[in-house]
């Protein structure tokens, strides 16, 4: 069948549009400012936690020096970290996330620190269904000059570390397989292993919009 002359014209006139929506880069994040402050030493304060979990906080700042570390940053011991706002009166990540960047790199030496923010964490339990989902933001903050170098966001879920199999059919078969969930994300808070994985998938080095690498890593430069 042969094209009418309309259709001719409009396929013509279409053809660029679609190259140029095809060849169009799709923009990444600015690194500039990264680039040009050259951190090797990260302080990762508390997280600000916004969900019930009281564990929260404890439970991710523990999974995230090592994305940190792997990806080549020099990352201040969180042990210490908070034993010295402790000793200085600041004994909540809220508290914490007030203290100005020029005292916080006179006192720890970094050369950024990274702030977080926690919008999930923990069980969620449905007649049907079971998860544990673990959901935060951070943002890379230069101690020196007060400028975001980075920011990004990282989430997980049971699913991404293994659920109970129960083989049953039927509502039944659902509403004892979510029970079953429900009690091992319980007794075994699993909480902490999702932390795990989404404190990995925050803290990403490397491209497309991950952290720069460190200078210990010897991919530093590459990105």
């Amino acid at each position: 069948m042969k094209l009418s002359h309309l259709a001719r014209l409009c396929l013509c006139a279409a053809l660029p549009l679609m190259a140029t929506a095809c060849t169009t880069p799709v923009k990444g994040p600015d690194y500039t400012a990264f680039r040009s402050a050259k951190p090797r030493s990260i302080l990762v304060l508390p997280p600000v936690n916004h969900t019930p979990d009281v564990n929260a906080s404890t439970g991710l700042i523990a999974q995230m020096t090592h994305p940190l570390a792997e990806g080549g940053y020099y990352v201040v011991p969180v042990a210490v970290e908070i034993e010295t706002f402790r000793q200085n009166g600041l004994d909540t990540p809220d508290d914490i996330m007030q203290a100005p960047a020029a005292k916080l790199q006179s006192v720890f030496g970094a050369d950024a620190a990274l702030y977080t923010t926690i919008t999930a964490y923990g069980s969620v339990y449905q007649v049907l269904s079971s998860n544990t989902v673990v959901t935060a933001t951070s943002k890379l903050v230069d101690l020196k000059t007060g400028s975001v170098l980075w920011s990004g966001s990282g989430t997980a879920n049971s699913g991404d570390v293994g659920d109970p199999q129960v083989a049953a059919g039927g509502i039944i078969g659902l509403l004892v397989t979510a029970a079953v969930k429900q009690a091992v994300h319980n007794l075994t808070d699993q909480s902490f292993d999702v932390a795990h994985v989404a404190a990995e998938r925050l803290l990403r080095v490397g491209p497309p919009d991950g952290l720069l690498y460190g200078p210990r890593s010897v991919k530093y430069g590459t990105d």
